[in-house]
């Protein structure tokens, strides 16, 4: 359904260094960055970029706003949301736990990343 996904950062470096902690722990390759200075992390699912605003203001993040990454277990889910700790990120929401929900379990794991996005780690349990 989707091709891509960019979110706003104001220090792109800062960001490739949160980014390439949390997608590494689920086994991604870093970002690469292009001559504009976006970092691109690209999959065989879909394209993850960070990107300075194009308008020169400041980024922020949407609020209600979530963009979830697949977990293949709830450990790999657990070393994403360490490895953000480490690198810049913080806790938001509830501990990283399981949830009941109208399609089953969900292991989730929220973080706000340097920018203030919200980004999650889920892995369905059932």
């Amino acid at each position: 359904m989707f091709s891509h996904i960019m979110v706003g950062a104001n220090d792109i470096q800062q960001s490739k260094t949160f980014y390439d902690a949390i997608l590494g722990a689920m086994g991604y390759e870093p970002g690469v960055l292009d001559e504009k200075g976006r970092c691109f992390y690209f999959t065989k699912s879909g394209i993850f970029a960070l990107s300075k605003p194009i308008n020169g203001e400041s980024a922020c993040h949407g609020n209600g706003s979530t963009i979830g990454f697949s977990a293949e277990s709830t450990e790999i889910a657990d070393a994403w949301h360490a490895a953000g700790v480490a690198n810049g990120g913080t806790t938001c929401e509830e501990p990283p736990a399981i949830r009941e929900g109208a399609i089953g379990q969900l292991y989730l794991a929220y973080l706000r990343d340097p920018s203030g996005n919200k980004v999650c780690a889920v892995h369905r349990v059932s």
